[in-house]
């Protein structure tokens, strides 16, 4: 398994953001996921820049991949501007885009007014928009009319000199089975045999992506803290998370999440053996690439304490970066 560095548009301003990029390849994390909303999850968090303004700023500092963690393609921007987005992206990227699509959340994509589909409609939208996408990657000129867009006489001219993947998210059975058909590559947040078991025996090829939030500090409880009043809505059940539509609504949910579930579902604090086992977890899943965040601005230290006392506990199960 290798090791990306997971970058939370949520949490952190754009040029914050480019900053940590450029420390994550400095201390040898190979990849970078970076996520994509209009809103972040509660208003201590406080952030949300528009990601492909981010991407093409990374563009100039790192040479990294990135991945969109994920992009909904389907509701707040036409798959077709998402198509070009990504062209332009990679074109730039000396490590190029890998295309992280899933099907989103109320929060993010009811921006516009629009009725919120229900999830079988909402992966029938994303299987025609990856459709959608794919053709105008190709560089080919595209008329489309399905049942949810309408593409005319398009064609993209700026084209990387590398294909674009698309990897998408799957969090429930049939969302895995789309990502095995018609995905490059998984994305998932979760250290789950099964999920991947799922996608592999459906025909999924491609590489599985993963992301996963630690909050380091020098003291446990202040680390459970911050993790807890950044990212309390982690901790929210089933399917809150893509049907619940503003932040007012995931501040009120998240007051049922406690500070000792938070402790128990996040590695916080200065013990690296509990960094260690999470990491050797999404291995054991079976996932190529695992992005890690450390949750609150305390970046520096982290990224210091990872090379430190993590990396050491950490090599039989992730490859060095080259």
């Amino acid at each position: 398994m290798h090791l990306g560095y997971f970058l939370s548009c949520e949490e952190h301003p754009p040029t914050e953001l480019v900053r940590q990029a450029q420390l994550a390849e400095q201390h040898g994390f190979e990849s970078l996921w970076i996520s994509d909303h209009f809103h972040p999850w509660n208003d201590e968090q406080g952030e949300s820049p528009f990601v492909w303004s981010v991407i093409g700023a990374l563009s100039q500092v790192t040479s990294l991949p990135v991945t969109t963690s994920v992009t909904c393609p389907t509701t707040r921007i036409h798959p077709g501007l998402v198509a070009q987005a990504a062209a332009t992206s990679a074109a730039m990227l000396p490590g190029g885009v890998r295309l992280g699509v899933g099907s989103g959340e109320a929060l993010n994509e009811h921006i516009f007014g629009g009725r919120w589909p229900t999830a079988e409609v909402r992966l029938e939208m994303l299987a025609e928009a990856i459709e959608v996408i794919r053709r105008l990657l190709s560089g080919e000129r595209v008329d489309h009319h399905g049942r949810h867009y309408e593409i005319e006489d398009a064609r993209i001219y700026s084209l990387p000199e590398r294909p674009v993947p698309i990897y998408v998210s799957g969090f429930g059975p049939k969302a895995l089975e789309l990502a095995a058909e018609v995905g490059d590559g998984l994305v998932t947040v979760k250290p789950s045999a099964d999920d991947i078991g799922v996608y592999r025996t459906h025909g999924g090829r491609g590489p599985v992506e993963a992301g996963v939030k630690f909050c380091y500090a020098d003291d446990e409880d202040e680390a459970v803290e911050t993790a807890h009043r950044l990212w309390a809505t982690q901790g929210l059940p089933g399917e809150l998370s893509q049907v619940l539509p503003s932040v007012r609504q995931f501040e009120q949910a998240a007051t049922l999440v406690t500070q000792e579930s938070t402790r128990g579902s996040m590695a916080c604090g200065p013990d690296p053996s509990g960094y260690a086992k999470v990491v050797q977890q999404y291995a054991e899943a079976g996932v190529d690439v695992l992005h890690v965040a450390q949750v609150g601005p305390d970046q520096d230290a982290f990224f210091e304490f990872f090379d430190r006392e993590v990396r050491p506990l950490i090599g039989s199960f992730v490859q060095a970066a080259a």
